[in-house]
């Protein structure tokens, strides 16, 4: 009989246990991220003779024409259909871009900081509707919450000029980088004035995501980096990226430098390149390409939290364009597109994923001249809808010509 309770009470603590793995959202997470369906030699596999000519041509007259420098990959299906590296990597020392070199994804950083936010929501360590005085009682602003952060209706001031104007005012050394602590103190102190008041409108700036950063470091206990590098790229295999702070490095580790518009001005790192979060991430197209097919097989979060990520939640612009949790989208009847573009000292990309199609189109570059505003040929090359706002009028009608599409 005693050996019969003993042998009851075994099997209902293992029963528990399992019920309580089988119901942790990161154990589940773990599990997926572990279960590789295809290896990653294989998901980046690229046989050059095979490359889309079409798209090669565009992109051949991208780079003459419109001075493109930079790495470019495009995927069909799950496959790499197109990639190349083009043009150089430091001009002053005539070092010359390889097809792993590591880019400053400035805000394409965002929807890395995004997801994960909702890693924390899916753990319920984290709510959408908490303000951030929870987490920092000093916080001059009332009613902003992580939900109005992710969407940029939170109605802060750009902290990137507020703290641009305080080092220049108080003539600082502008070599050493801060850190989103540091940013957090400093809004705390000076408490600069809004834009607007919570919940009026959808206004992008920085400020956003580097507060979004700074409660996952509160939230977690660890610094961004680490949290980032533990969490997602350290899992989904993306071996060349990291996050890169001048608070932490006095040299970022990178060997491709920004230049701005032409190859006469490279950019000097400052203390701006200290807080992360908005900006700070530094990856390549194939780990991109990772992260894009981790998100595709919802190995990170849900589907039906990604599902809310991607949702439009703000005012539709020029009849397609809107924004989510920490992702630009577009659009327009069946087609969806979610995408990001960044630009911060000397670097400028844009990564797209259309949904419906799976098609994934990334572009990195160091030289920030506009030739990513010249893309509409290698969209439809892809099969993607034009993703430029210009190239619709108000109302959402397109103003490219229908053999062009």
């Amino acid at each position: 009989m005693i050996n019969y309770l003993r042998n009851s009470v075994v099997l209902f603590v293992l029963f528990v246990l399992v019920q309580a793995c089988s119901s942790d959202p990161s154990e589940k997470r773990k599990s997926k991220i572990l279960k590789k369906d295809v290896p990653d030699s294989v998901v980046l596999f690229y046989d050059p003779k095979k490359a889309d000519k079409r798209i090669d041509e565009i992109v051949t007259n991208l780079h003459r024409k419109s001075g493109f420098n930079g790495n470019v990959l495009v995927a069909k299906n799950g496959k790499i259909i197109y990639e190349r590296a083009i043009g150089w990597a430091d001009h002053l020392h005539r070092d010359s871009l390889k097809i792993n070199s590591v880019f400053e994804l400035a805000s394409v950083s965002k929807p890395f900081t995004s997801t994960a936010i909702m890693m924390l929501v899916e753990d319920g360590k984290l709510r959408l509707n908490q303000n951030v005085k929870e987490f920092y009682p000093d916080f001059p602003y009332d009613s902003i919450t992580v939900e109005l952060l992710l969407t940029h209706k939170s109605g802060m001031m750009n902290y990137v000029y507020f703290v641009d104007d305080l080092w220049k005012a108080q003539k600082k050394n502008e070599r050493p980088g801060i850190t989103n602590q540091d940013v957090m103190k400093l809004i705390a102190e000076h408490k600069p004035n809004p834009y607007s008041k919570p919940n009026r409108r959808f206004h992008y700036n920085n400020s956003n995501f580097m507060v979004l950063a700074a409660i996952i470091e509160k939230v977690s206990g660890q610094k961004y980096s680490q949290f980032m590098a533990e969490n997602i790229f350290k899992p989904l295999g993306m071996k060349n990226t990291a996050v890169y702070s001048k608070a932490e490095f006095e040299k970022i580790p990178v060997d491709v430098v920004g230049h701005d518009r032409n190859w006469r001005r490279s950019v000097a790192q400052n203390f701006l390149d200290g807080p992360v979060g908005d900006k700070g991430i530094y990856s390549t197209i194939h780990d991109l390409y990772l992260f894009d097919r981790a998100m595709r097989k919802a190995k990170l979060l849900s589907q039906e939290t990604m599902d809310s990520v991607y949702a439009p939640h703000n005012v539709m612009q020029r009849g397609h364009f809107n924004y989510g949790y920490g992702w630009r989208t577009f659009e327009n009847g069946k087609n969806k597109v979610v995408y990001h573009t960044g630009w911060w000292h000397g670097f400028r990309n844009i990564y797209l994923r259309q949904l419906n199609k799976d098609i994934t189109i990334i572009l990195l570059t160091n030289l920030t001249n506009g030739s990513l505003l010249k893309l509409d040929e290698l969209f439809k090359a892809a099969g993607m809808p034009v993703v430029r706002r210009s190239a619709y009028s108000g109302n959402g009608q397109s103003s490219v010509s229908d053999d062009e599409d």
